[in-house]
């Protein structure tokens, strides 16, 4: 059976392909660190998430990732380091990530602090020319014989390995959050040189926004809305969500994501959990509103995250840190 996403490839019947962007996260909002390394260390102690996310359930070669991190404060030095391992499956290709990060706190006045910082790393692209089929291909299911016909397809298992870099800014204070971060910024091709020929894809640089601020209502519920705006320059990406969480304990809420007012990708329903003072568990379902609702049964998304809650090292933390608010 043709393999979905092979479409990847017939595009790329030229010799640059721009790369997949970064991978999709409902509960960015929980995992403020996985979209800037700026945020390291200001879960106020050392802090560990662990995501998986299954997009476009049923829709053959969908997204599958998986991503762990950690990052925690340094106050010695005045900022964070962290580590993050991200692992993204799409169709017959797969893209493996390692970076280090560390940030850099400037204290602004008593209630607020600015974070600047900086992560580094190896991107691995793996590509399986067995699940690819070509429009003008030669090919036997009983003889296993792969043949495209194009030399910038391959016909087996190739792996290309870029450096990567990633930096942001960072700024928090009691009532508000503001980040803005920027991916893939040395624009690198990975390069996939085999015997018959060579494909590169280009790891193209896009842009995070992010805003969140938080309400009380009354003495035992919160309000934390928050928006995430996705952009390669071409195309824009907006998510609007909003969290409501009871007694510091238990929440829920929605998000809406999409390109314009008439191209909605998803609503997305969130709900979680403290499990204990140190653990948080948080679940989004992807009610898909595009058209591909009607080849897949949306998206599912869990994210865990441990927190030591206590101070790690020496030094003196800034007088602005707060306990986590979502975590």
């Amino acid at each position: 059976m043709k393999k979905i996403f092979t479409f990847l490839i017939l595009l790329g019947c030229i010799y640059n392909m721009n790369a997949q962007q970064s991978p999709q996260y409902s509960l960015y909002m929980l995992n403020k660190y996985a979209i800037n390394p700026a945020y390291g260390g200001l879960d106020n102690s050392l802090s560990f998430t662990g995501v998986v996310r299954k997009q476009w359930v049923n829709l053959e070669g969908s997204p599958f990732t998986q991503q762990i991190n950690a990052h925690m404060p340094l106050y010695r030095l005045r900022g964070g380091i962290g580590i993050t391992l991200e692992n993204d499956i799409l169709g017959a290709s797969r893209n493996s990530t390692a970076l280090l990060s560390y940030n850099y706190w400037v204290q602004v006045n008593k209630t607020s602090l600015f974070s600047v910082g900086l992560s580094a790393g190896v991107v691995q692209k793996a590509l399986d020319g067995t699940k690819l089929r070509a429009s003008g291909g030669e090919y036997s299911e009983n003889t296993g014989t792969i043949n495209h016909n194009d030399n910038r397809i391959p016909i087996g298992l190739e792996t290309a390995i870029a450096p990567t870099v990633n930096g942001g800014i960072y700024f928090q204070s009691k009532r508000l959050d503001l980040g803005f971060s920027a991916i893939n910024l040395l624009g690198n091709d990975l390069k996939f040189n085999y015997s018959d020929g060579q494909t590169d894809f280009l790891q193209k640089r896009h842009f995070m926004l992010f805003a969140a601020t938080n309400f009380e209502i009354g003495d035992l519920i919160e309000l934390m809305p928050s928006v995430l705006i996705k952009s390669d320059i071409t195309q824009n990406q907006v998510e609007l969500s909003t969290i409501l969480r009871y007694n510091g304990n238990v929440f829920g809420g929605a998000s809406i994501r999409g390109y314009d007012n008439v191209t909605l990708d998803a609503v997305v329903f969130i709900a979680g959990m403290k499990i204990n003072e140190k653990t948080t568990l948080a679940y989004s379902y992807d009610l898909t509103l595009s058209d591909l609702k009607n080849v897949s049964d949306g998206s599912h998304e869990i994210t865990v995250n441990y927190n030591l809650n206590k101070p790690i090292g020496g030094g003196v933390p800034p007088p602005i840190i707060y306990n986590p608010r979502f975590l």
